[in-house]
């Protein structure tokens, strides 16, 4: 892997400020002084944003299975691989590896969209031995990104799960979901569907240098009024939680219970593979007089390491600083009264799909 030497520029609009070499690269590049200077607020910037470029690609299948007992769901589906959204902390960055692309900014700026997801799906969902379990929309991308404004894949996704009767939830920084309440709210109705909505802080100046082109933090709790006013079971995802960066998770789920969210989970930072070395970047970059403490904090969590696989800690991490953010979590929860009722999908109601262009008989 390459060794990039500071000083580094924050590139506008970005997470990831190069294009750090992925672990199955066999060249590695070092970064060089290039003069571009400082802009506003501080913040050093490029005066040339990099733009996104989408690349679209026919794939064979898209439902994932899942077999990771830390996780809620046993299916999922990605409309796209790789996220403008561009969260620093991203845990699917490194995933751009497989593709030969960099998980730093080529993850944020090379995305690739599913385009016949729709056409895989119904045949998946048709096929004789399929059977229908919890599935999540968005797992490892956001399938609200700026792009699905004009590809619409998602929303094709979601017609599929329509015309099927298959429950779903799905996760979203985006407000782009609001676009979608006629084909959600009446699926919801029928106990179909179900959306999370992460916020990771209220500062909207924190959240625009770790989630630079996601919705502002306001904007999102105006979704979540709009997805409860509809009808819709709606949750807040307060992850991950990142020592000494955000730290007002208590005043994100009291916001979010205002709005309308009833269900709410946490995760701590986790740094898996090339994440580690692009998460110190964005720290020395943006946070350089806590970076040290910040990436101390984070190792505490994992036993002394950057991550920890095991499915044990995995999510919540272990030892002291693990329980004081627990405790902060599961006390403020219950004087809100968050999760007191689990929302429970209709398994039952499932139909197989037709093929492409064939009229129900029903």
């Amino acid at each position: 892997m390459s060794e990039f030497v500071l000083p580094l520029s924050a590139l506008k609009g970005r997470g990831a400020a190069t294009r750090l070499a992925h672990r199955f690269a066999s060249e590695a590049r070092e970064a060089f002084d290039d003069g571009w200077s400082s802009l506003d607020e501080g913040v050093a910037q490029l005066a040339v944003s990099v733009p996104t470029q989408v690349v679209m690609e026919d794939v064979k299948s898209v439902i994932n299975r899942n077999d990771s007992p830390d996780i809620a769901f046993d299916l999922s589906i990605n409309p796209y691989r790789g996220c403008e959204h561009g969260c620093s902390y991203c845990y699917a960055r490194p995933t751009h590896s497989y593709l030969n692309l960099s998980p730093g900014l080529d993850f944020e700026t090379k995305i690739i969209a599913k385009r016949n997801i729709a056409e895989v799906l119904r045949r998946e969902m048709g096929a004789r031995r399929y059977v229908p379990s919890l599935l999540n929309i968005g797992s490892a991308t956001d399938c609200y990104q700026p792009v699905e404004r004009e590809l619409r894949l998602t929303r094709a996704v979601i017609e599929v799960m329509q015309e099927t009767r298959h429950p779903f939830s799905l996760i979203t920084k985006g407000s782009g979901v609001e676009r979608d309440l006629d084909l959600i709210a009446p699926m919801a109705a029928q106990r179909l569907s179900a959306v999370y909505v992460t916020i990771t802080t209220l500062d909207a100046k924190l959240a625009r240098l770790m989630e630079p082109r996601a919705a502002a933090p306001h904007r999102r709790l105006r979704t979540i009024a709009a997805l409860a006013q509809a009808g819709v079971p709606v949750g807040v995802s307060v992850a991950p939680q990142i020592p000494f960066i955000n730290t007002d998770m208590e005043q994100v789920l009291e916001a979010a219970w205002e709005a309308g969210a009833r269900s709410a989970f946490y995760t701590v930072l986790r740094l898996p593979w090339e994440l580690a070395p692009l998460f110190r970047q964005w720290l020395e970059l943006h946070y350089p007089d806590r970076a040290e403490r910040v990436l101390a904090r984070v190792q505490d969590l994992r036993g002394g390491r950057d991550y920890d696989a095991s499915f044990a800690s995995r999510m919540k991490g272990s030892g002291v600083w693990a329980e004081l953010i627990h405790q902060r979590f599961e006390k403020t929860c219950a004087r809100l009264g968050y999760n007191r009722e689990r929302v429970e999908l209709d398994l039952g109601q499932f139909r197989p799909a037709a093929p492409a262009g064939q009229a129900s008989l029903f």
